[in-house]
């Protein structure tokens, strides 16, 4: 299992179209119907900061969530966008959880 914490902050003016990007990604994800992904994004209440935060199978479901056509989008605006904090992302270890996971 592979989980990965990402959060960064975009300019104010860019946050609606990046939360546009990510509910595509949602969407495509969503009609894909992978089983080895699990994919959220969360706002935070500054409404410019964002944690996406990804559980994935293995590696091979990694390489799904990053070849479809919305996360390039996703990406290519947001490295365009000029943020106001970089992306800091963390591989984390699940320690315990209620939850099922893969």
């Amino acid at each position: 299992m592979k989980v990965v914490r990402v959060q960064y902050t975009t300019r104010p003016e860019f946050a609606a179209t990046n939360q546009r990007n990510i509910a595509a990604i949602v969407e495509e994800l969503k009609s894909l119907n992978h089983p080895g992904i699990k994919y959220t994004a969360w706002l935070l209440p500054d409404g410019k900061t964002f944690m996406h935060f990804d559980q994935l199978e293995n590696e091979e479901a990694h390489l799904v969530l990053q070849g479809l056509a919305s996360f390039h989008k996703f990406a290519d605006e947001l490295e365009a966008s000029d943020l106001e904090v970089e992306p800091k992302l963390e591989l984390l270890t699940l320690v315990a959880s209620t939850e099922h996971y893969f």
